[in-house]
């Protein structure tokens, strides 16, 4: 089983092996329910029940059902920038455009077959009210009661998440193509990473499968303007 990597959205990170497959259980368990039930319907308790954990096992790591969500978006993320990294030292040495093309393609992939990506990709949608509220059940009584979540707790991560995604693709892209991670390809990136994100939520507005017109003029746009800055001999 895969680790967790560390969340901003934790209360407490996992110490031992056994309570850290627990922690990947109970996001994977959000995950399939998120396709299955969709945000505003998850729960905390639901999610205990799909990973066959007490609900008090949740409440030691997350506080609500926003701050689990957040959680599985930072855990995205990294697996993201993990197969990017991966595909990228694999095809040593890679151009820009094939840079570009692993990024995106690799977004695409995920978007189609990862549970739960299409609802909640590298960020949750808005808070609502009963975000902050935990889920009364019965079994909780046999646990100890959880505080209420702190205002820090409803909130993912404070940097928007298109802002976390640019950083991480910065760092990427200047690692692999011999760039500076400076402050201008980092703003050139996430002018490329908030147009891919406006396009891409288009293109799959329908279903995972995904507008495949739509898709290829996202790469088109990707090429003609970061193409050439990310371009060394451009």
């Amino acid at each position: 089983m895969d680790p967790v990597p560390p969340s901003p959205s934790l209360r407490r990170a996992p110490v031992q092996r056994r309570s850290a497959e627990r922690l990947a259980r109970i996001l994977d368990a959000c995950a399939e329910l998120l396709d299955e039930t969709g945000y505003e319907q998850l729960s905390t308790r639901a999610v205990a029940i799909r990973a066959g954990v007490p609900i008090g096992s949740v409440y030691r790591f997350f506080g609500n059902k926003r701050a689990m969500a957040a959680a599985l978006a930072h855990r995205n993320l990294d697996r993201y920038a993990a197969r990017i990294d991966a595909r990228l030292a694999a095809g040593q040495p890679v151009d820009a455009y094939g840079a570009i093309d692993t990024v995106l393609d690799e977004y695409i992939a995920m978007k189609r077959t990862v549970p739960g990506f299409a609802l909640v990709d590298f960020g949750v949608p808005g808070p609502s009210a009963a975000d902050s509220v935990p889920d009364p059940t019965p079994e909780a009584a046999s646990e100890p009661a959880p505080a209420p979540a702190p205002a820090a707790e409803l909130e993912t991560p404070t940097d928007d998440p298109n802002h976390l995604v640019a950083d991480r693709l910065c760092a990427l892209l200047a690692t692999h193509l011999g760039r500076t991670p400076d402050e201008t390809l980092r703003r050139q990136v996430l002018v490329a990473v908030e147009a891919t994100d406006a396009l891409l939520q288009l293109a799959f507005r329908t279903g995972p499968p995904g507008d495949s017109a739509l898709i290829a003029e996202t790469r088109r746009l990707l090429h003609a303007y970061l193409g050439p800055l990310l371009d060394r001999t451009g």
